[in-house]
């Protein structure tokens, strides 16, 4: 065992192991001699910076688990905590919180005899340990100490990583009709035999292969709208008729999400399509945003010293995972989420080309480049699994014209609306205007980092074509004009540099005059863009003049770089090829997002266009100001969408169990896009097969009084500890929810329940929810994202509270579609679709039990058939919720009733 000690800290105590103790236990001690200790002592812990955060000594550090897990096990999943950890070690877990501190130093123990195996992940290991002991990480001497040296050298990363393929065109998919009968047989393969045939779910796969018969009108797909509740069987009903005719047509079908956690389900899923593994990854493809992917070229400058301190360690345990990764994702992909939190996600960003900085075939990792390979298997794979805002980017400006998918299926479809708003948004900030700067100009200055501007990247067309390489000197010379470091503090001292940054400094002073209030000290500000006054209507033109001066450059680099391509010079090999067309790819939406900015300057002063939302912000969090601009967004995005997505699509199916959004389905088709095209969709619906009125009920508790913090925390303890906790507590605010959990964190662990937060505990939303789901007595809080993102059926998920009526917050957008969607009405659709998305966390199979409270008074009753039909709603008091959450179960209690 290790000489070191072990220490863990909980809201219920803090207790240490260490030699001192003759019987290997644990002692209670206080929070002062724990803070002494680590200072004083190398301390074995499980994730540094939540210990930290609960002793109130945030910078924390020592020998966390989770770090050496990291490096011997990289890209195995493991729940950061004692008993999941456990778990992926096959040793017995703690009983209880005073034997977590002496199990640690046995898991520690644990995971370093594995290094004196022969263990699946040892290849590299011996080299990463050696990086890592110069870099001094802490656990790198007793990993040393027990890693032999490798009888001939290993491979590292770059020589492990496997190389793709070019590959001819794929064929356009061929026209073919699924024939009656085939989706049934199909659908019983998936579901296995012996299972109960489901009738709502072979219906929703009928009416689905609708989207898959042949187009018979130019730019009017086939549009199947399908409301399907809780447990119909979506996943398999759609997956059934997609994989029949990606078979048959020999095209790709694309099934896109909202959440990680549904693509991660829908991956899991396919298994019954293609059970043998190798078959699966030539035909199911998970694809994200570039963003999420790792950088090769990124991380090998982090690990040649573009990274220092602890974000050095971060680069070498991610280059461990990205040896044994099976996509590089390091976002929801198999990188353990919590691994960038325990370095404070220093360094984590840096790593992902989340900056439009890429090279291309310019890159020498090019051709083991994560992105690109993802991209190169899905124009081959028969199911490819997305996400909303990648489906729209690639059909707004993707580079993959070749392979543009034919038939989409767009499951959590409730959440297209929301995703088109903010891909077809418009906003000139100065956050997005020195991004823009830094990539025309490159680095300047001190700046450090492997950014080049347009100049270096495309210096040999410049070399070769005179008229392009003037045009790249007028735009680097042009994008001087836009904000540069240090742009903010000018602003706030009054003394903006340069046309733009002088434009911003007007919209400030604007939207502080007419926005600021004393209660929203430290939050956004906003206000219309409308009867501007003197000084933003001067600081237009300018601004305007000096965007112009850019964006025609930008269209001239364009044209001359087509023209080289068809030239096709003696120098242009593949890989300059390729440069090339990603060059144009990124100078085409940079030169529309330019346009963009001088169609919202032009607004300014002149009238309104009734297509569009206008406003000016000043974005502030918790006191601090960080950006500042103009906004523009659609009034309906789901025009764009449609014109985007939907009109080059053959067919499409968009499905969710709540797709009307508190409506009917005019509502549908209008937040869906179907309205705007040639033919009208097909309605398909068909209610959850659960039995809710026995197996849930709603609580609205009336006399919890309005803003008062204290009744509110009080609330939410109570019922909590009554239902033994497996509670979902939702807040619509960060603020309210950290005042609560304040409140109750260490009562609750008094108790025995764990409680988790998000936007409180520095560990990712993700893992947060894995925690939650396996542990049955822990407790989640959260906000919107939780709302709907949140999948745990069974036990550990038995009671959801809600803090209040989830009204949608007054912003000017808000305001302009409430006007056009029919005032009230507009404000009770939105919140009816909010209460039956929360409602939806809480059943999430037949045998599931809970029940849904909503701490409000004031719920008028026409927002209560958000509800299942048949579920019993009761208006109570606090004190008969505590005694209803008591009950064993909503069953017993029926039974109960009934007798």
């Amino acid at each position: 065992m290790l000489p070191h000690p072990a220490l863990h800290a909980s809201h219920g105590g803090i207790w240490i192991a260490d030699d001192d103790d003759p019987w290997g236990g644990a002692r209670a001690i206080s929070r002062g001699e724990a803070i002494r200790i680590a200072a004083d002592t190398p301390v074995i812990l499980l994730n540094a910076p939540l210990v930290g955060q609960r002793l109130g000594h945030p910078e924390l550090n020592g020998l966390d688990l989770l770090e050496l897990f990291a490096f011997v096990r990289p890209a195995v999943f493991a729940v950061p905590t004692p008993k999941g950890l456990a778990q992926a070690l096959g040793i017995e877990p703690p009983a209880s919180d005073a034997d977590v501190a002496p199990f640690l130093r046995r898991a520690a123990g644990a995971l370093l005899e594995l290094l004196e195996t022969d263990w699946p992940e040892r290849e590299g290991a011996w080299t990463a340990a050696q990086n890592l002991q110069r870099l001094r990480w802490p656990w790198a001497p007793a990993v040393a100490a027990r890693l032999a040296r490798p009888d001939k050298a290993e491979r590292w990363l770059f020589s492990k990583l496997p190389e793709w393929s070019e590959a001819a065109p794929r064929p356009a998919p061929r026209t073919v009709m699924i024939g009656d009968g085939q989706v049934s047989a199909r659908l019983n393969a998936l579901t296995g035999t012996g299972a109960e045939r489901r009738e709502g779910q072979h219906a929703f796969a009928d009416a689905a292969t609708r989207a898959f018969a042949p187009r018979m009108t130019r730019d009017s797909p086939n549009l199947v709208l399908a409301e399907a509740g809780t447990g119909i069987g979506k996943t398999l009903g759609y997956l059934a008729p997609a994989s029949l005719w990606a078979e048959a047509a020999g095209g790709a079908v694309w099934v896109s999400t909202f959440t990680k956690a549904l693509q991660r389900q829908l991956a899991h899923e396919t298994a019954r399509l293609y059970p043998d593994p190798a078959e699966r990854n030539l035909r199911v493809v998970t694809r994200k945003g570039r963003e999420n992917y790792l950088c090769l070229l990124n991380l090998e400058d982090a690990l040649q010293g573009g990274f220092a301190g602890r974000a050095a360690i971060l680069a070498q345990l991610v280059a461990r995972w990205a040896a044994y990764s099976a996509d590089g994702d390091m976002v929801g992909g198999d990188l353990p989420g919590w691994l960038p939190t325990l370095f404070r996600r220093n360094g984590s960003t840096a790593l992902t080309d989340r900056r439009g900085e890429c090279i291309y075939a310019g890159c020498p990792h090019y051709r083991k480049c994560f992105i690109e390979r993802a991209a190169r298997a899905s124009a081959e794979a028969s199911i490819v699994i997305a996400n909303h805002a990648l489906v729209m980017v690639n059909a707004a400006r993707g580079r993959e014209t070749a392979s543009r998918p034919t038939r989409y299926v767009f499951d959590e479809g409730h959440h297209l609306f929301d995703a088109a708003d903010s891909m077809f948004a418009a906003a000139l900030t100065g956050g997005e205007a020195i991004e823009l700067r830094r990539w025309v100009t490159g680095p300047e200055g001190t700046a450090r980092g492997r950014r080049r501007g347009l100049a270096a990247r495309l210096s040999d067309v410049a070399s070769y074509d005179e008229e392009g390489g003037r045009a790249i000197q007028d735009a680097v010379e042009a994008a001087r004009a836009l904000p540069s470091d240090g742009w903010l503090g000018r602003l706030a001292e009054g003394a903006p540099f340069g046309p733009v940054e002088a434009l911003l400094a007007a919209v400030r002073g604007l939207v502080y005059a007419r926005a600021a209030k004393e209660e929203d000290a430290g939050y956004g500000l906003e206000t219309e863009l409308a009867e501007p006054d003197a000084a933003l209507v001067e600081a237009a033109g300018p601004a305007g003049a000096a965007l112009d001066a850019l964006v025609r450059p930008l269209v001239a680099l364009g044209r001359r770089l087509e023209a080289v391509l068809a030239d096709d010079p003696d120098w242009m090999d593949g890989p300059a090829r390729a440069r090339i067309e990603g060059a144009i790819a990124s100078l085409g939406w940079r030169t529309e997002t330019v346009g963009a900015w001088l169609s919202l300057i032009a607004r300014i002063g002149g009238p309104a266009d009734p297509d569009f939302v206008d406003w000016l912000a000043v974005d502030r969090s918790e006191g601090r100001e960080w950006d500042v601009g103009l906004h523009r967004h659609w009034l309906d995005p789901s025009r764009p969408f449609a014109r985007t997505v939907l009109e080059p699509a053959h067919g499409a199916l968009v499905t969710s169990a709540t797709l009307k959004a508190g409506g009917d389905w005019d509502v549908a088709d209008a937040r869906s896009g179907a309205i705007h095209l040639p033919q009208p969709a097909t309605h398909f619906e068909v209610p959850s097969p659960f039995d809710y009125a026995a197996h849930a009920e709603v609580l609205v508790v009336t006399d919890v009084k309005r803003g008062d913090l204290a009744a509110l925390a009080n609330a939410y303890a109570r019922l909590i500890v009554a239902a033994g906790g497996g509670t979902l507590g939702l807040f619509t605010a960060i603020r309210r929810l950290r005042g609560v959990h304040a409140r109750i964190a260490d009562r609750l662990a008094r108790e025995g329940l764990p409680l988790l937060a998000q936007h409180v505990d520095p560990i990712d939303t993700g893992t947060l929810v894995d925690i939650f789901r396996d542990d049955p007595r822990s407790s989640l809080l959260g906000t919107d994202a939780l709302r709907d993102g949140v999948d745990v059926p069974g036990h550990s998920l038995r009671l959801a509270v809600m803090e209040g009526v989830p009204w949608p917050k007054p912003t000017v957008l808000h305001a302009a579609r409430r006007m056009a969607g029919g005032g009230s009405a507009y404000d009770d659709r939105i919140v009816r679709a909010r209460l039956a998305q929360a409602f939806g966390r809480l059943i999430r199979r037949a045998d599931d039990q809970g029940r849904f409270v909503l701490l409000s008074a004031a719920v008028p009753s026409r927002l209560l058939t958000a509800f299942p039909p048949g579920t019993p709603v009761r208006r109570v008091t606090l004190d008969e919720a505590v005694e209803r959450c008591r009950l064993p179960s909503v069953t017993d209690l029926r039974q109960k009733q009934l007798s």
